[in-house]
């Protein structure tokens, strides 16, 4: 009798202590789960939703002064900028939490559109040195960045930001897609989307 209590102790502890490892286990590879999810998402990083093309003139002049500011010289050119501008989101910044009980991803946070890349092509019109003023190679590097932020300063009025912001909902149904095809769902009921009013997702 004995031996048969001391052998049925012994299974039931055995059955307990497999229980407890491979249900630790579990919730560790859940948790594990969870982090690579995150981590995958964020290491897409900058997602672009809208292009833009951009054709714009750039009058540029220089004058400097000469011998006790007597004489002047003034070069100037115009550029004629083609632009591509890249609007989208840096999903770095998103926030996530994880609910590993639920296996569900929480977004709590998305971040507002920004201006990824900018590429341009420039091509000099009436390009014109002064007499004691004239271009240098290092005018025309200065000139390529001002022709961008000059693109750059024209971006906010073409409305390409807030066609951007109009995309969030689908950017974030795309992380909904992701998310799923793992086995865990996207929680997207706190997030609020600022556009012209303030809008709670449901």
């Amino acid at each position: 009798m004995e031996l048969f209590i001391g052998t049925l102790v012994g299974v039931f502890f055995t059955y307990w202590a497999m229980s407890f490892f491979y249900t630790k286990k579990g919730a560790q590879q859940v948790e594990k789960q969870s982090i690579i999810l995150i981590e995958k998402i964020k290491s897409v990083c900058k997602l672009i939703s809208v292009e833009g093309d951009f054709a714009e003139i750039y009058h540029y002049e220089d004058t400097k002064n000469h011998f006790l500011n007597i004489i002047s010289s003034k070069k100037k050119a115009i550029l004629l900028i083609n632009a591509k501008a890249h609007v989208g989101f840096d999903l770095s910044q998103i926030k996530l939490e994880a609910n590993n009980k639920t296996k569900e991803i929480v977004l709590t946070h998305f971040p507002e559109p920004t201006v990824l890349t900018v590429e341009t092509d420039v091509k000099y019109y009436d390009k014109k040195d002064g007499l004691f003023n004239r271009f240098e190679a290092s005018d025309l590097t200065e000139l390529s960045k001002e022709s961008k932020a000059f693109i750059v300063e024209k971006i906010p009025e073409s409305g390409l930001l807030t066609t951007a912001k109009k995309e969030a909902l689908d950017t974030v149904l795309m992380i909904e897609k992701l998310i799923e095809t793992s086995g865990w769902n996207l929680n997207y009921s706190q997030l609020v989307l600022k556009d012209s009013e303030v809008e709670k997702l449901n």
